[in-house]
């Protein structure tokens, strides 16, 4: 049976707190398998006969919305995507003291416009790369929150659809544990 993860935005910040224990048990009401969560931030490790990720991101969110009563944005991907991003060296820079690296995800590819806009964004802390429905975040610093990229008039302006991103240590992780 195919393995997917579900990457569930804003589980457990602010009053959005709720026991790893709780999700898994929310997610195996759907009828899905194997159900696994990996640390406390929302993301779920799964099996499911279901193919169509359209389906199961929707199946998703709107149990977790209405079992939980707040909006829940739900990305799905195969486990073979996320191992695909794990390997990916998509800046030089990867691995460096220093480097942070973020992945986000999105649930539809964005339009080409918006793709070469994002990517043209750039300060002498970060720089941004596109492929596919992820966007990679490159941030010179060990502490993402120094960076004031996300506040940049260019990037408000771009009006980016919802996404939910991680830190691409805690992919690699994840992979460790759950694909590898």
């Amino acid at each position: 049976m195919p393995r997917y993860i579900a990457f569930l935005r804003g589980i457990n910040l602010g009053k959005r707190r709720l026991p790893m224990s709780r999700l898994k048990a929310l997610v195996e009401e759907l009828g899905f398998a194997q159900v696994e969560t990996f640390i406390a931030s929302g993301n779920v490790v799964f099996s499911s006969q279901v193919s169509d990720m359209n389906q199961l991101e929707s199946r998703i969110a709107t149990h977790l919305e209405a079992s939980l009563g707040y909006d829940v944005d739900t990305f799905v991907r195969t486990t073979e995507e996320i191992a695909r991003i794990g390997r990916a060296k998509i800046f030089p820079e990867d691995g460096l003291d220093g480097i942070t690296i973020h992945v986000g995800f999105f649930q539809h590819k964005l339009v080409s416009d918006i793709t070469q806009k994002l990517a043209a964004v750039r300060t002498d802390l970060d720089e941004f790369r596109v492929a596919g429905r992820e966007y990679y975040w490159l941030c010179r610093s060990r502490m993402s929150s120094e960076s004031k990229v996300w506040t940049l008039p260019e990037i408000k302006a771009l009006r980016l659809p919802t996404s939910t991103m991680r830190n691409m240590s805690s992919i690699r992780k994840l992979i460790a544990k759950h694909i590898d």
